[in-house]
């Protein structure tokens, strides 16, 4: 994958390894998150969605079942919480500073301050 945010981007010089020719690609997964060549977070946000609603079918199932809340709480944590949380260390220690409010005003900046705010102890 090439990353390249110049106005008049020319096309990558083909690369060879091992005497094989490297595929461009538009995005990729790497340690469980997709990475895309405009570094956008949509295509990783709709595939961590999707696997949360698929789980929370699960979820739905049990409370029907009358299951006690912290039964349903446990579940959600282990099974939901778990893939909603999916590559927190790339957002969650730190938000980065911007000069306009686009990015500020995203869901990952928004996200990292509330968890920041509720792990702060004081």
């Amino acid at each position: 994958m090439v990353v390249d945010f110049r106005k008049n981007a020319a096309p990558p010089a083909p690369i060879t390894l091992c005497d094989s020719p490297v595929k461009v690609v538009e995005s990729l997964r790497f340690l469980g998150s997709i990475i895309t060549q405009d570094l956008k977070w949509e295509l990783n946000i709709s595939s961590i969605t999707k696997k949360a609603q698929q789980r929370m079918y699960f979820l739905r199932q049990l409370n029907k079942f009358n299951l006690p809340k912290t039964m349903l709480v446990h579940f959600y944590r282990a099974i939901i919480e778990s893939i909603l949380c999916t590559s927190i260390t790339v957002w969650r220690l730190r938000s980065i500073r911007t000069k306009t409010s686009r990015h500020r005003n995203s869901f990952f900046p928004s996200a990292v301050g509330l968890i920041n705010r509720a792990r702060d102890p004081h």
